[in-house]
């Protein structure tokens, strides 16, 4: 387990995923992170490539060619190495292509997965590095699970989402497998505050494709703690917990699953990226307390 740490926050990081394993926090005692209760969800932060979320038939499509492809990718079950170069607060984690990634992803690549403490704020960012001769396509995201409540004695009720703008908001519904069914439900919201119910998940994720809001952020009505996710430079975001368990994941993605009915080339697949030849992909989002 790698260690990076500061005054404000202690963070472990596995080279399984390159996978945060707590985001201690220094200032209050508060372990942040969710701790993949087995029996409940067994993940505390997966980091979701090269797709985020379903695929149809479990089939990845790459230039006529189908390839087997488990929801959410292969890096949260991948081993990452640890670059010589980390710091006391900063680590650096490398996914690089072989014959087993190329079996299910026909793509040349490196992945990089880096974490920095900047004052009381984790930055987390994706570089994709095309290795190929042609442009590689992929999708990426974070799938981050936060403790709530943070204190003992404390209701899951107690706490809130307050998102950074007003704005009326839209889940996108998800099928029983997963899949987009091109069917939207309005989201209840107090001004720009969404409250946190053990009912709101029962549906599957909220998915939101057209946020103005580019952070998000936990509150409680009994204290002033809280813990915020900004992310910059992504288009969709997943707001999700099991329902019943004690956390609600934030995450932020470039990609999403599929729709039913639209299996498609990962080159027209929706919110897609694309690195060009000799080209790096880099993009941040940050966690802060």
């Amino acid at each position: 387990m790698t260690v990076i740490e500061n005054e404000y926050l202690r963070v472990s990081i596995s080279t399984q995923g390159a996978e945060l394993h707590s985001v201690f926090n220094k200032q209050t005692g508060v372990e942040q992170l969710w701790q993949a209760n087995p029996d409940v969800w067994p993940w505390h932060a997966p980091n979701l490539f090269p797709v985020v979320g379903g695929l149809i038939n479990d089939e990845l499509h790459v230039d006529g060619q189908n390839y087997a492809m488990k929801r959410h990718g292969f890096a949260r079950q991948s081993e990452f190495k640890m670059a010589a170069e980390t710091t006391k607060t900063h680590a650096l984690f490398s996914l690089h292509y072989n014959d087993e990634t190329l079996k299910v992803y026909p793509y040349k690549f490196t992945f990089q997965i880096i974490y920095d403490l900047i004052e009381n704020s984790l930055r987390v960012t994706y570089k994709v590095i095309n290795l190929e001769s042609k442009p590689v396509y992929f999708s990426v995201g974070g799938h981050p699970a936060f403790n709530v409540p943070f204190n003992a004695g404390e209701s899951y009720e107690d706490y809130y989402l307050e998102f950074e703008t007003t704005e009326a908001l839209a889940t996108h519904r998800l099928s029983a497998e997963g899949y987009f069914n091109g069917e939207t439900d309005p989201v209840q919201m107090n001004g720009n505050k969404l409250r946190l119910t053990r009912q709101l998940f029962d549906n599957d994720a909220l998915v939101f494709k057209q946020l103005n809001t580019r952070q998000v952020t936990i509150k409680s009505d009994k204290h002033d703690q809280s813990l915020s996710v900004e992310f910059p430079h992504f288009n969709y975001l997943g707001i999700w917990a099991k329902p019943g368990a004690d956390f609600v994941c934030i995450e932020p993605w470039l990609g999403c699953a599929d729709t039913e009915g639209k299996q498609v080339d990962i080159s027209q697949k929706e919110c897609i990226q694309k690195v060009e030849q000799g080209h790096v992909f880099e993009s941040s989002f940050y966690v802060s307390v």
